[in-house]
């Protein structure tokens, strides 16, 4: 079975942007991509996912209701085995700070610079090799 990788965003717009940066991936199986368009389903799917590999959560900053810095604690409680990265248009230094001091791993400013995350991406899941 192919590694999960949640990303977690309100706009409909990334799943796209993310799909077409992966192709290459999804098509071959590499990994899977699923996508939350809010913290909630997030939960809800990180939850649920006791029976795959999820082994990345993407997670923007700022989404309407509960953010992902909201968010990033409540995921980290249900599967502390999976590094969260969170994603910003504002990577500003207060931010970065409640990202870390939340478990995140990372934060990445947008836009997205797709050839570090796929650095980061092909670094997991060499480890399941």
């Amino acid at each position: 079975m192919s590694p999960l990788i949640l990303v977690v965003d309100d706009e409909p717009d990334i799943e796209l942007l993310f799909r077409q940066q992966f192709r290459r991936d999804l098509r071959a199986g590499r990994f899977k991509m699923e996508f939350a368009r809010s913290a909630p389903a997030a939960l809800a799917r990180i939850a649920d996912a006791a029976d795959v590999t999820l082994i990345l959560i993407l997670s923007d900053v700022n989404m309407p209701g509960m953010s992902g810095l909201e968010m990033l604690p409540k995921a980290r409680s249900v599967r502390p085995d999976v590094p969260v990265i969170m994603i910003t248009a504002y990577g500003d230094p207060d931010t970065r700070q409640r990202a870390l001091e939340g478990g995140a791993e990372a934060l990445l400013s947008k836009p997205i610079d797709f050839v570090a995350l796929s650095e980061e991406i092909n670094m997991r899941v060499g480890r399941l090799v």
